[in-house]
């Protein structure tokens, strides 16, 4: 692949991650710190290259408020015994973090800053804690920070209501209603209907094995975790198969707004999980006997009003493609 490729063209190598874990679930027990250790180790055995090549471990988290909190990238990086050379760094763009920081390392690269980044993210909902604001007057106030607004800005709130991920879904909802935004009206069934699909595509990718090479086994308490845990699966002697049905996701309730639509079996889950990349460039590869599984293109970001941030997506992957000159 690389004889096809520029020099300066920028390629994944290796890619892992560990399995994902559902809030208070499998994972638990496990540090995010160490989650992410255990990632950039495995990837960087992966790809055999020379640890003291890489220019930086680059990962994202969005809460840090925890065992997260401080720079996890470099802890992580430490506790994965890279050599202390090797610097490390956290970004944060929300639930872009992990992209935001495959990104970051290919900006590097691209701008010459480095040979080989190690990106990629690491998240603990289940071990996210409880923080206390401090006041020097008045009652204080205890926010969960696994989920929602914490510290907010009255300033802001003035501007935008604080609202929820699951709000502002029941908010994109309200705006295909009303023709807001362009395509179908977003129903109560269609999201049904594709949280469902997203469980079979699932069951059916685990049956056939499509993530075992990419899935680094966790280890606790004397046991090995291997498969994921969130998808609403079942195993049985040939594979797994979907634990829900249609009926079922039909019988939950609103979990956000009352009269909504966008409950716990179609909404997006609370999890807790690593995964780590090996990025570098292509001429790199190429002198190294580096195989690359993906080339990086191009990346952009967009903001969206607040209130609809699930619409980020949408200009954020037309500018990239006006970039990369695709359609």
């Amino acid at each position: 692949m690389t004889d096809s490729l520029s020099p300066y063209d920028v390629v994944i190598v290796a890619a892992v991650r560990t399995p994902i874990g559902k809030v208070r679930g499998m994972l638990a027990d496990v540090r995010p710190d160490d989650l992410a250790a255990l990632s950039i180790s495995a990837v960087v055995d992966r790809a055999g290259v020379d640890r003291s090549d890489i220019e930086e471990v680059i990962l994202g988290c969005a809460n840090q408020a925890g065992e997260d909190n401080r720079d996890v990238a470099r802890m992580a990086a430490l506790l994965s015994d890279l050599p202390e050379t090797v610097a490390a760094v956290t970004v944060n763009r929300l639930c872009a973090s992990g992209l935001h920081a495959v990104n970051h390392a290919a900006q590097g690269l691209r701008a010459g800053a480095g040979s080989i980044y190690v990106a990629g993210g690491v998240e603990s909902m289940s071990r996210a804690p409880y923080s206390v604001s401090k006041s020097t007057s008045g009652n204080l106030t205890m926010f969960d920070t696994s989920l929602g607004w914490r510290f907010p800005n009255p300033a802001l709130a003035r501007r935008f209501p604080l609202e929820a991920m699951g709000e502002t879904a029941e908010n994109v909802v309200e705006q295909s209603i009303r023709g807001d935004v362009a395509g179908a009206v977003i129903t109560r069934e269609a999201q049904d209907a594709f949280a469902f699909q997203s469980q079979v595509r699932a069951a059916a990718a685990m049956t056939a094995g499509a993530f075992d090479a990419e899935l680094v086994p966790v280890p606790i308490n004397g046991r090995s975790v291997t498969i994921d845990e969130h998808p609403r699966v079942r195993a049985h002697g040939n594979g797994y198969t979907v634990a829900t049905d249609l009926a079922k996701l039909a019988d939950l309730r609103p979990a956000f707004r009352e009269g909504g639509s966008v409950t716990a079996g179609n909404s997006a889950g609370l999890n807790d999980g690593a995964s780590a990349l090996i990025l570098t460039t292509a001429s790199y590869a190429r002198e190294h006997g580096l195989e690359p599984i993906a080339r990086w293109v191009s990346s952009a970001a967009a903001g969206v009003d607040p209130r609809v941030m699930g619409l980020g997506p949408v200009p954020a992957t037309r500018k990239a493609l006006r970039r990369a000159g695709l359609e």
